[in-house]
């Protein structure tokens, strides 16, 4: 039986992504679309809903694909009528926000999953699991594109906030997975330049994450080095595979059937946005 599910948005990471995977089945459904502009979710092949309401009363669950702030915002709706998430990094555009959100989905007791999508890849986990044997104590990770210098992902609130807080997510996670659960950070550099972090985890390894999405020309794959005393483990985003997201919508539907939480849920998204806030502050 697949999953039906509501799709709120209707940008370009939804036209590219969301949309088509959750129409491709077999594990989803497409049940309609709720968007700020209705013509623009009209392209999807769905129903369209005037109120979002109304698209929860027809879906079991919820995929989102608007800007953070949004998300924090009608993610806690979307809780409370008792439907599922599906949520994009970063939970919200603040931590006041993001608590909220995960606040939300704690007392509604709904499935929650994060669109980490490099954690869904067959090779991080693969990748992952290599770098336990290593005994690993430090890393590095880099995320570099161009992306805020103009195109689809230009908006409004990327070129506010800047790499930190998109891709920020991605890389801190994977150090995160790698070498233990993150306790301190201090950042420095230009958000809307160049971002470089220095990691604390609680195994007492150390890494640093470089960020930036203002560099012009072609883009280096993003990656992630792990070193140990018996040895070095390296994952970059070329090897992630054409099937990450069918991968994880699987994950999704399975999450919401069994009940239960999920390990990069809601909860696991707002650690990751302590530690993005906390890098900020720094950053003034």
């Amino acid at each position: 039986m697949t999953l039906s599910v509501g799709l709120v948005g209707a940008g370009p990471w939804a036209e590219m992504v969301h949309a088509p995977m959750l129409a491709a089945g077999p594990n989803t459904r497409l049940a309609g679309v709720w968007a700020r502009r209705p013509e623009a979710a009209a392209r999807f092949g769905a129903p369209v809903f005037e109120r979002i309401e109304e698209l929860f009363d027809n879906c079991e669950a919820v995929a989102f694909s608007v800007p953070p702030a949004v998300q924090a915002e009608l993610g806690v709706l979307a809780a409370k009528a008792g439907k599922a998430l599906l949520l994009e990094k970063p939970l919200a555009a603040d931590l006041d926000g993001a608590r909220r959100l995960a606040e939300a989905v704690a007392e509604a007791g709904v499935a929650s999953q994060m669109v980490l999508t490099w954690r869904y890849s067959p090779a991080t986990r693969a990748f992952l699991a290599r770098v336990t044997a290593i005994e690993p104590f430090g890393g590095r990770a880099a995320n570099i594109s161009g992306a805020m210098l103009g195109g689809a992902f230009a908006t409004s609130w990327r070129l506010e906030r800047g790499a930190i807080l998109d891709v920020g997510p991605h890389m801190i996670d994977m150090l995160d997975a790698a070498l233990g659960r993150v306790v301190g950070v201090r950042a420095h550099g230009n958000p809307l330049g160049w971002v470089g972090l220095l990691l604390e985890h609680e195994t007492g390894a150390v890494s640093e994450a470089s960020l930036c999405m203002s560099v012009p020309g072609e883009s280096p794959p993003s990656d992630v080095e792990i070193y140990g005393r018996l040895g070095r483990e390296s994952m970059d985003d070329t090897r992630l595979g054409s099937d990450v997201f069918s991968l994880m919508l699987m994950e999704f539907e399975r999450t919401v059937r069994r009940g239960g939480g999920h390990p990069l849920d809601a909860a696991h998204g707002l650690r990751l946005q302590e530690i993005i806030a906390a890098a900020e502050e720094q950053l003034g």
